[in-house]
């Protein structure tokens, strides 16, 4: 996870250019989401973070966007739901 407000915006266009970068998170809501999300533009820089990767977002416990990933929030809603039942 890299924090948005570490990196200066040549060197984070940089990232996103290698590909290092493909996923933005909203840290206190703990969402992530597609670079292109209109959600995720609104944020506040300090607020945002990027994975490399949707296992990388997982893994620290963020949650997929329901705005740009309906399909995979919906399957993370439907695990959590059926976990709640148990």
């Amino acid at each position: 996870m890299i924090r948005h407000h570490d990196l200066s915006s040549h060197h984070l266009h940089h990232l996103i250019r290698t590909g290092k970068v493909r996923f933005g998170g909203h840290r206190p809501g703990k969402i992530y989401g597609t670079l292109r999300c209109a959600s995720g533009k609104k944020m506040k820089k300090e607020n945002r973070v990027f994975f490399e990767s949707e296992a990388a977002a997982i893994h620290a416990g963020y949650r997929p966007c329901g705005r740009c990933l309906p399909e995979q929030y919906q399957r993370w809603k439907s695990e959590r739901d059926r976990l709640r039942q148990q």
